[in-house]
């Protein structure tokens, strides 16, 4: 299978393994772990009040399967009934009341493999919450219920795996974002690329602190220096990038940098919208954090079945 971008033929070497991994994410075979079934039931020390009866990985089980499925809360519930009874699992299953208010609570960690994280990528985009659907707005305008939320994502470069994300509202900026997202991250990698949007001093204070070997960002057309040459610090890695693009062009800039690898995160917020949708269906913030953090735990398992080996053929 070929794919030819803007000149670049590309050629997908292992089309064979990548499309039964695409089949076998529609299976609808479903295998719950020993240490789940074990771990079903919480074990927390009892408090006064009321306490839990089904522990967080039950909670975030079932959850799994309503985003999987696209279900809502009471036929996540009925489907999870029925999955058992077909089992034999004599499991109890949560209500849909128990799910709903279990969900802002949830502490959702992302599946990663053990790879190194040496190159990330980051980028946003946009999610919508509730409003009115195309129809409705090119008759009558837009309301102020139309809302969205903004989705951060740092993805790694090598294994398309996300590392972390964020769930903000859209007045949130990039760069703010990223440096969140920066301090989830369990190791320090060896570059990070964005897009314009990270071209803040906050970003590039952040990778300092962090000692991030190489940023690679676009400064803005009208940058300048922030740090001149007879200042007794090491030089400042944007005024580097600024530098070199004046000297060099923008154009071979990013080729020698390697900044049209950013273009990875872009390929992770096409598969999340094609899995999954553009929207949002919970209406808290809280759930909203825990759907779309669930959502990216699918996605990265699904990556683990299986993603395409491109090879450039001509350019």
């Amino acid at each position: 299978m070929k794919n030819q971008t803007k000149g670049t033929t590309y050629k997908v070497t292992n089309w064979s393994e990548y499309n039964q991994s695409l089949i076998e994410r529609g299976s609808l075979t479903i295998w719950i772990t020993p240490e789940v079934i074990e771990a079903w039931k919480d074990q927390r020390v009892a408090q006064r009040g009321g306490q839990y009866e089904y522990s967080d990985v039950a909670i975030e089980a079932m959850l799994t399967l309503k985003y999987v499925m696209k279900l809502p809360y009471r036929a996540t519930q009925g489907f999870a009934m029925s999955l058992f009874d077909l089992m034999e699992l004599e499991l109890a299953v949560p209500n849909y009341s128990t799910l709903c208010r279990r969900a802002p609570k949830l502490n959702v960690k992302l599946s990663k493999s053990d790879k190194p994280v040496r190159h990330i990528v980051i980028d946003s985009t946009g999610l919508k919450v509730y409003g009115e659907g195309e129809w409705k707005v090119r008759k009558h305008g837009v309301s102020k219920r139309r809302t969205w939320r903004k989705l951060h994502l740092s993805i790694n470069a090598e294994t398309h795996e996300i590392v972390a994300e964020l769930l903000t509202p859209n007045s949130v900026d990039d760069a703010a974002a990223g440096v969140e997202m920066l301090k989830e991250m369990d190791e320090t990698p060896d570059t990070v690329a964005g897009d314009g949007g990270y071209d803040k001093r906050k970003f590039y204070t952040e990778c300092q602190e962090q000692k991030i070997p190489h940023v690679v960002i676009p400064p803005q057309r009208n940058a300048k220096i922030w740090q001149h040459g007879n200042s007794k610090e090491p030089p400042h890695p944007r005024d580097e990038n600024l530098r070199y693009i004046r000297k060099n062009g923008r154009k071979k800039w990013k080729v020698d940098s390697g900044y049209h690898k950013r273009s990875l995160s872009e390929t992770a917020m096409f598969r999340y919208k094609t899995i999954f949708g553009a929207e949002l269906s919970a209406r808290s913030d809280e759930r909203q954090q825990t759907e779309a953090a669930i959502k990216c735990a699918i996605l990265n398992r699904f990556t683990a079945i299986g993603m395409p080996q491109t090879q450039v053929l001509t350019t």
